[in-house]
Order: C-alpha cells, then structure tokens, then sequence
C-alpha cells in the first residue's frame, strides 16, 4: 500500500513537470492533440478508401486487357505470343478445357494456368486474386471467351504486390498526417504568441509599477476583445488604487494634524485645571473654594464638550441607509429654534415643506451648530431660511456680525480654527462646531459653504439633495 502510493505521488509529480507551464504551450499541445485524434481515424480511412480505389482501377484494367484477347480469340487474329494492350497488364494466359494453356503472353509463357477458376456459362467473368510461388500475389479477371461449354477462357491480370501494399498507404497517410499536425501546432504557437502578446506587456508594465507612484498606465489595444477589456480593467484598478492611496495618505495627513490639534486644544484646559488645583494646594488658606471648584468645573465643562465633538466627529458618516428617514426640513428647523433660550432674537424665513432623505439627529445637530456659531458672532439678529432651488432643499443661517474674509471662508470649516480674538475661546465653543456641521453635509452627500449675508455678516448655506432627486449631486451655488 505504501510503495503504491509513493509510487503514484512520483507519477503526479512527474505529470505536473511534463505540463507546459505557459498557456501558450498547453493551447499547442491541446491543438496537437485534438490533431492526431481528429487525423488518426481520417488517415485510416484514406488508407482503406485508397486501396479500394486502386484495386478497383487494377480490376478494370484485368477485364479491358480480358474482353480485348477474347474478342481478338474471336476474330481469329490472336497470331503467337499475346501481346497485351493495357499497360501493366503483362500477365495474358488463352486456357482451353482440361486447363491447357493454348496461348500466353510473353511473362507468361511456359507457366501452368495462372488460376484454376473457370467461370460458368451463365456467369462468364469473375475477378480473382490469387497468389504463385514464384511470382506473388496476382488479381486476375477470367472471361470465356464464347457461351459454349467448350469455350476457352481468357486469364489477364497483373502483379499486385507492392501497387497495393499496406506499407506503402501507411507512409503516404503517415506522412501527410504528420505534416497536417506540425503545421497545426505551429499555427496554433504563432497566433497564440501573437494574441498573447498584450498580455505580456501589461505584465511588464505592471512588474515595474510600484507603491510609491501608481501614476503609470498599461497599454491599452484596439477593439472590444477580452485582452483590451482586461487591460482596460486594469487601468482602471490601477486608477482606483491611486486614488484610494492619496485619499489614504490625505486622511493620514488629516488624522496627523488632528491627533496635534486635539492634544494642544485638551491640553490648554487641562494646564489650566492643573495650575488651579496646584495652586489651591499650596496655598490653602489664600484660596477661595468656591471659586477654585468652579474655575475647575468650567475647564472640566470644555474637556467634556471637546471630547464629545471628537466622538461624534468620528461617528460621522458610519449611519447605514436603515438610519436614514425622509424629513421635512422646515418643521425640524421650526422645532429647534422654539427650544433654543438665545441672548439675541432668531428670524425664520420658510416656504412650503422641504423634505430631504437624512438622519435627524445629525442634522439637527447641524443645525444647531450654525445656530450657536451665528449668536457667538451676530450684534442683533440671527435669521434662518429654508426653500428649494431646482433638486436642493437650501438652508441658510445669517448673522450680522463682521463677517468671514473671504481667504477665510475654508479655513473657518478646519477643526480648531478661531480666525481672530472675535472668535477665541472667550465667546465660548470647542473650535470643532463647523468642522461638525461640514463632515455631517457630506456624509448626507450635501455641501456646507461660507458667505456673505444681505447685512454684512456671515452666511453659512446648507445644500441637500431633495426626496426624488436621486440623480442629483449637491455642488457650491
């Protein structure tokens, strides 16, 4: 059992030594092989057919050279030694009753009956194969020459040895076979090579590509086949990845100068927190309780309010579609701002209802974020508006405070951006309030933009996608 099965692993290891690796070579020798098989069976019926056909044609020269002496036996002009008038038919024999050969061709000559078939009367010609000691195979045709019963019989034929041969069928076929198979296993090598071709230069091409420039392309060939289509595929997977590497290395870079932001901003309130306590530690009796715990607990609200941004922050944009609802933006608009207790008024512009596809929680904590950066920043009097514009629901918030400079109108969405003393952490916020509020538009597939307001101030503006607009993509008015 154990010698069988070394034995068989030795023969599948072999096996898969003998396959061609390459699928040029396996296409040649799968078309060599359908070759032979297909021109095997075909070579032996060519050979049978070939035969037949030639004993055939030996058979009718034995009868023409066998009517020929008969009707010459017949007119009396048979003079001396037969002379035959079919080429190749040199074997001529007049055999009387009794099998007396009464005349014979000059091969003939002095040889007893060349067969010993005597056709009968009322079947007056048959074809014979026979073979002589000393001459070989012959095929014969016997003809009596008259319908008496008397009548001699004329034996014609030739030698069939080496005409009609086995062997010599054999190599014909043979050889033209071989020659069908090496042509096939040729054509099938040059236009496998040819076809696989392209296939080795985008194997080149993408051998040299690597992680740090994904810039390079594969070359593309004409036509709709599946070599242009692969390479076209991988084109595009090449360009897929390229993006999705500087996609990566701008979230590396983002999440870099947010982990430094986020430990300068934590720490600023915790050094305060620190020095407080310390100092209440060293001197107890110069330090008022009531005032320490409530200057901690103020730096202890702001930890808590920049944590809680940095959490949500990271839970934008992981809600799934089954989070999602249709809402009627005006009504949560109206909703928020009659439970807001603001120091300056809030003005609602709305139109009809405006209902958009989105999680309510994040939108209205949107909402709220442009609420509180706009009464941090407005002198009087905050306004909010809802309408459509073509397939977008618009929302827009204005202050009429001093507005965003225009070079500052992207930076004020960065997280921990404060633009001036106006907007320092005296008027309260985390620094993460726009950074929020943009990361939730475009997880909702909408845009946040700063502008000016009709009064001076700042205008944020919110674009969603409306309920029914599927095709629509939000983009900068």
């Amino acid at each position: 059992m154990a010698c069988t099965s070394s034995t068989n692993g030795r023969l599948r290891r072999l096996s898969r030594h003998l396959r061609p690796q390459s699928i040029r070579g396996r296409l040649t020798v799968l078309v060599t092989l359908l070759a032979i098989l297909l021109l095997l069976p075909t070579s032996a019926a060519e050979g049978a057919v070939g035969r037949q056909a030639l004993g055939n044609a030996l058979w009718l020269e034995a009868r023409e050279q066998a009517n020929l002496t008969a009707a010459a036996d017949r007119l009396n002009e048979l003079r001396g030694p037969l002379v035959p008038r079919v080429a190749g038919v040199d074997l001529v024999q007049v055999v009387a009753p009794g099998h007396r050969v009464v005349d014979a061709s000059k091969d003939a000559l002095g040889m007893p009956p060349l067969t010993s078939a005597w056709p009968a009367p009322g079947d007056p010609e048959e074809d014979v194969q026979t073979c002589l000691p000393h001459l070989g195979c012959v095929r014969l045709a016997a003809l009596r020459i008259k319908a008496a019963a008397n009548s001699p019989v004329v034996y014609a034929g030739r030698l069939a040895a080496g005409v009609t041969s086995t062997g010599i069928f054999a190599r014909l076929f043979g050889l033209q076979d071989g020659l069908l198979v090496l042509l096939a296993a040729l054509a099938t090598w040059k236009i496998t090579g040819r076809t696989l071709k392209p296939v080795n230069a985008i194997r080149d091409d993408l051998a040299v590509i690597n992680g740090d420039d994904l810039s390079s392309r594969v070359p593309e060939p004409q036509g709709g086949d599946e070599v242009a289509r692969l390479a076209r595929t991988v084109n595009a997977t090449l360009g897929r990845i390229e993006e999705a590497k500087l996609n990566r290395d701008a979230v590396l870079a983002q999440q870099r100068q947010f982990v430094s932001d986020a430990s300068h901003e934590l720490r600023t309130p915790l050094a305060g927190l620190r020095a407080e306590l310390e100092m209440g530690q060293l001197h107890p009796e110069d330090t008022d309780l009531n005032e320490l715990l409530a200057s901690a607990l103020v730096d202890v609200d702001r930890l808590e309010a920049i944590i809680t941004d940095l959490l949500l922050l990271a839970r934008v944009g992981t809600a799934g579609p089954a989070d999602r609802t249709s809402l009627n933006l005006t009504e949560l608009v109206q909703e928020e701002v009659s439970q807001r207790c603001d120091r300056l008024p809030i003005r609602v512009g709305m139109a009809m209802p405006v209902r958009v596809t989105c999680v309510r929680v994040q939108i209205a904590r949107l909402l709220k974020n442009l609420l509180d950066n706009a009464q941090r920043h407005s002198r009087s009097l905050v306004e909010v508006s809802v309408r459509t514009d073509g397939p977008f629901a618009e929302l827009t918030v204005d202050d009429d405070g001093c507005g965003i400079p225009v070079p500052d109108r992207e930076r004020v969405f960065e997280r921990f951006t404060r633009l001036d003393t106006a907007r320092s952490r005296g008027h309260g916020g985390t620094g993460l309030g726009l950074a929020i509020a943009r990361e939730i538009a475009h997880a909702h597939g909408g845009t946040l933009e700063a502008g000016e307001s009709p009064s001076g101030g700042a205008r944020l503006l919110l674009r969603l996608t409306l309920d029914g607009s599927p095709g629509a993509t939000a983009t900068p008015g």
